[in-house]
Formats: structure tokens, sequence, C-alpha cells
């Protein structure tokens, strides 16, 4: 399905009847991604999950607005949450979901502030959470890494009347993530990811539930034990041998992954 959100199309999913139940999926992937979750969580919720600006069917934001970071997609997702006329009863959240996610409950109330939103306040209080994978946190650079980025960007500014010697050298040192971006996203990229959102976890009053695979590379367990610290309603599950996709058989554990899900929002199996 797509609705029209500030003039970007938007396509999202949904499934089953209930409570709702909103998912915010990481950067780089679709609703495809999150199918067997959406799939189980259906059969107890309404589950609806949006692919954000810029991700799967979804446009990518407007060149008018500029290049989105954190607010912006926090903004975003209460502007979809007001013209589908739900507030969600529990948040699912994956990398970068959970930035947004900590954005929007470490503020409560939200409103106007926004320069892409033409409505008014609207409130995000669900009354359980679950991060998985959850970004956030920057990691302090070594002297090596603030060197090299140094490097990165006085080559930037050297190349920028060479437009395909740039490219080529954003596609030998940027992240996979980067490199695999549309120059929209990139910019997005870089303002989301030089954000540190530590200050704002103790400011969430949600109970939190943090699912974190042991092996995760993309945002390590140090991060979850220090989110763990941090949010004061908060507990930490870790699945061994998983990754930064515990929920998938590929990189993690799916069954015990829906069976501390299930134990959380204390949901029976299906008779």
């Amino acid at each position: 399905m797509f609705i029209d959100i500030n003039g970007v199309k938007t396509h999202y999913i949904e499934a089953g009847t209930g409570d709702p139940l909103l998912i915010l999926h990481g950067w780089g992937c679709d609703a495809a991604v999150y199918s067997q979750i959406t799939k189980q969580l259906s059969k107890h919720y309404r589950v609806i999950l949006p692919e954000l600006p810029g991700f799967g069917k979804t446009a990518e934001p407007l060149e008018a607005h500029g290049s989105w970071d954190v607010s912006c997609y926090a903004e975003f997702v209460l502007e979809f949450c007001k013209a589908l006329n739900f507030e969600p009863s529990v948040v699912f959240a994956h990398s970068l979901g959970c930035r947004i996610a900590i954005k929007l409950l470490s503020q409560g109330e939200h409103s106007k502030h926004s320069k892409h939103s033409n409505h008014g306040s609207s409130k995000f209080e669900p009354q359980k959470v679950i991060f998985t994978g959850a970004a956030g946190i920057k990691p302090k650079q070594t002297a090596s890494q603030k060197l090299k980025a140094r490097i990165f960007k006085v080559k930037k500014l050297f190349l920028k009347p060479f437009p395909a010697l740039l490219e080529k050298m954003r596609q030998k040192y940027g992240s996979a993530d980067y490199r695999n971006a549309s120059p929209m996203m990139r910019r997005c990229l870089v303002k989301i990811v030089n954000e540190d959102l530590t200050g704002l976890l103790p400011n969430i009053k949600q109970e939190v539930l943090l699912i974190w695979g042991e092996n995760d590379d993309s945002t390590p367990l140090a991060d979850g034990r220090l989110m763990e610290k941090l949010i004061p309603d908060c507990g930490l599950a870790v699945i061994k041998n998983a990754g930064h996709y515990a929920f998938l058989p590929q990189m993690g554990q799916p069954e015990l992954f829906w069976e501390i899900l299930k134990s959380y929002l204390k949901l029976e199996d299906e008779k």
C-alpha cells in the first residue's frame, strides 16, 4: 500500500488485527527483511511497517527539504502515524529504526518544530519497546581513524572539480552503506551516523527490551550494555552466535529470538 506523507510517496505494509505495533527498520532494509517477524507478530497485533524514505519502494527525501537527519526521520514517522490515525502500543525497532525511536521516546510529546511538518503535536507513547541491534551510540575514533577522516576530507576538497575521480575515491574508502547509497542518501547517512544519541537514553520512560546478537559487528554488544545502564527501565537479552540481524536464519537464531519476543510481550502460541 502507498500513502503520501508530506510529498513523499510512502510504501507500507499492514497485517493482522488488534493493538497497533509499529516496526521501524534498519538502514538499507525493506519490508521483506522483516517478513517472518511481521508474520509472527500479526497473529497478535495490527502490525504496521512503513518503508522509510530512501528505502524499499518509498521515494527518497525531497531535494527541496535537503538531506535528512534523525530528527527528520522521527518527524516523518509521526506524520505517518497521524496519516494512518494510530498511536503504536508496541514499537519494534532495528538499527536505524532504533535511532528514530530513541529520538521520539526521549522527547515525549512532539510538535511543530520540524521544518517538514504541516501538522500539530503528536504523542508517541508506546507501552512496550523492543530494540534489536540498536544504533545511536557514536563510537569513539582512534587517532588513526581521525587522521584518515581528515585526509579523506582534504582529498574530497581537491577532487571536487573531478566527479569521476571523487566517486572512485568514495568507492574505495566509503563503507558499504555509503558506497551503495545515492547522493541524497549519502548525505543523509553522514548526518545520521555523526549524531550521538547517548545523552537521550536516560530520558526514555518506556519499558525497553534490548535483544542483541553476541557477534554483532555493526552495533557492538558493548553498545547494548551501555544502553541497558542508561535507559531507566531496560533489560538486555544476548543471543549467542548471532549478528546484527539476530532474527534472520543467515545471521542469527530466529527461533530463540521469537521465544524471547514472545515471552516479553506475553504472547501465547496459536492453537
